[in-house]
């Protein structure tokens, strides 16, 4: 799995207007939570931008005072109207401990419905996991090369990794093959020729 590190600064003063004056300096408030302690402390945005503006779930390693927390994002806030991050807080991985996680959910295979001209729509992009941190995975994965036409995959039909609960309803749609109105067309036609 992907790491990003980010060199963080401890805050001195937190409160909402703290907070506003570090996001003149140009910094993000964050927070990282743990068992043990809350630290509030800052972050520059051109090292969070490679961790949020990316598909892949990825872990940060946060260097604050010499130490380094692993950790993964937990909310991230943005400004309403620019747009720009205005808060982020992060959840310190601790080892044995469970955490729920949002995960990219990746299709593997060539369904056979598209290659009778069906249309693979995937309606999932994520989906929600609960493990321990030993066990994390960057994402999850689904085979849908025996999907034909008109058929649908749920998250009941993914098989997850060893030690991952999958969260997510297991019966929600994932992905399906739609039979295009041209192929509908064709296939009521063909009956009525005979």
């Amino acid at each position: 799995m992907q790491v990003v590190t980010l060199n963080g600064k401890e805050r001195s003063q937190i409160g909402k207007t703290a907070a506003k004056n570090y996001r003149k300096e140009g910094l993000v408030p964050c927070v990282l939570y743990s068992k043990e302690e809350n630290i509030h402390f800052n972050a520059d945005p051109v090292e969070l931008k490679s961790l949020i503006y990316s598909p892949d779930f990825k872990y940060a390693d946060i260097v604050l005072n010499g130490k380094t927390h692993r950790c993964i994002l937990k909310e991230i806030q943005f400004h309403p109207v620019s747009d720009a991050i205005s808060h982020i807080d992060f959840l310190k991985l601790v080892k044995g401990t469970p955490v729920r996680v949002e995960v990219p959910l990746k299709l593997n295979g060539a369904p056979v419905g598209v290659k009778s001209g069906g249309k693979l729509v995937q309606k999932m992009r994520s989906i929600k996991i609960k493990t321990t941190p030993e066990h994390l995975v960057a994402e999850m994965n689904i085979d849908v090369s025996s999907l034909d036409l008109g058929q649908i995959m749920r998250i009941r039909d993914i098989t997850p990794a060893k030690g991952v609960d999958i969260v997510t309803s297991a019966a929600t749609p994932v992905v399906s093959v739609e039979i295009p109105r041209a192929l509908k067309t064709t296939e009521t036609a063909a009956p009525a020729k005979k």
